[in-house]
């Protein structure tokens, strides 16, 4: 079949939306027709180089939600018009990692970068040559022919331009908080950059009972959707987060501190460990060039005062566990979707909406495909 897609050529070039030939599923595959896709930063990591060795041509998105349209040999949970989320890392439940109640450490995930299918070849082609699919799925068009161990069936009450968010941002944010820093009640929560995944941190440490919650943006626009989302407070600058948390504490300093900027620099450690208490924890959750081994980091500190420095792919998230569980939050009010979303869009203006985020004019920007 014919869609379609916006293809990243190569590195630091546009989104280019045209003609794509989309192939039916094969051995564990479904056919989805996307009703939306989030606009993550990560695939502007890709379209940067941040993310080195994806190879071009490649159609981005792994935010995406929307409809079965076929099933392929071998499907043995998802039918014909069941409604679903797309995970941005697979989970094959037989794994490891999956056994052990991982699942964002599936082994399958080592694919994510290489644009083909589970089994190595291509389902989507485009001036003659084969195109690659972001993360297995390549939301950034109208169908993706994609694993089944890369969807979650939801519930079809729930609106698909919304629970297109738990793919990526939301559930990572939310799970660096809860799994990844393990927030408990009372605790001060220092979460460093308000975007897609900062807005579910600071959801997440509010969920989780925790009593501060300060939140660091540069953009001073973001300030109100912060306190919407849960924060106690709201500065500019890790200088005056420093001196705040320090007042805040009687000196104690944070439980923990989340990096969830837009793309992470190797002096961003050290300041987030100047942050946390003893034995307080910094959760490295945003993406860094592969490049940048600039990091100088204090090592008595994690000796003396017993400080960590933790990585959080996913937020640690069980997809198909989190996914249902946090859409039922949205459902009962607790979770807040509608009120991440600034912007949607079309595919036709996928560039624009990632000058917006680059911008700092988006919290989230969610592209609606039309059929």
């Amino acid at each position: 079949m014919k869609m379609s897609a916006a293809v990243l050529w190569e590195v630091n070039g546009d989104w280019s939306v045209e003609e794509v030939d989309l192939d039916g599923p094969k051995d564990g595959e479904v056919l989805v027709s996307f009703e939306a896709t989030g606009l993550c930063h990560s695939d502007h990591h890709v379209r940067t180089g941040d993310l080195a060795g994806v190879p071009m041509p490649i159609i981005g998105g792994h935010e995406g939600a929307g409809i079965v349209q076929e099933v392929g040999p071998g499907v043995r949970d998802l039918t014909v018009g069941d409604h679903v989320v797309a995970s941005f890392l697979p989970a094959c439940g037989r794994c490891r990692w999956c056994a052990t109640g991982h699942q964002n450490l599936c082994d399958l995930g080592a694919l994510i970068l290489a644009g083909t299918q589970i089994d190595g070849t291509y389902r989507r082609h485009a001036r003659g040559q084969d195109v690659g699919a972001a993360s297995l799925l390549g939301t950034f068009a109208q169908y993706g022919t994609v694993p089944e161990a890369s969807v979650v069936k939801i519930d079809e009450d729930l609106p698909l331009s919304r629970a297109c968010l738990l793919g990526c941002g939301v559930t990572t944010g939310w799970g660096s908080a809860v799994n990844t820093a393990d927030v408990t009640p009372g605790d001060t929560v220092v979460v460093i950059g308000c975007g897609g995944i900062g807005s579910g941190a600071i959801q997440g440490a509010r969920l989780a009972g925790a009593e501060k919650i300060v939140v660091v943006d540069i953009v001073e626009d973001k300030r109100d959707k912060a306190f919407q989302f849960g924060a106690t407070h709201f500065v500019t600058s890790m200088p005056e987060a420093t001196a705040l948390v320090a007042e805040l504490t009687k000196g104690v300093m944070a439980d923990s501190a989340l990096l969830t900027v837009g793309v992470a620099e190797g002096p961003m450690i050290g300041e987030a460990l100047d942050i946390v208490r003893k034995g307080g924890a910094v959760v490295l959750t945003a993406i860094a060039s592969m490049a940048d081994v600039t990091p100088t980091l204090p090592m008595a500190f994690f000796t003396l005062f017993q400080k960590r420095l933790l990585g959080s792919l996913y937020g640690e998230a069980n997809p198909r566990a989190d996914i249902p569980r946090l859409l039922s939050l949205y459902r009962e009010g607790k979770l807040l979707l509608d009120e991440t979303v600034t912007a949607e869009y079309k595919l036709n203006d996928i560039n624009e909406a990632y000058d917006d985020m680059l911008a700092g004019r988006n919290i989230r920007g969610v592209v609606i495909h039309d059929h």
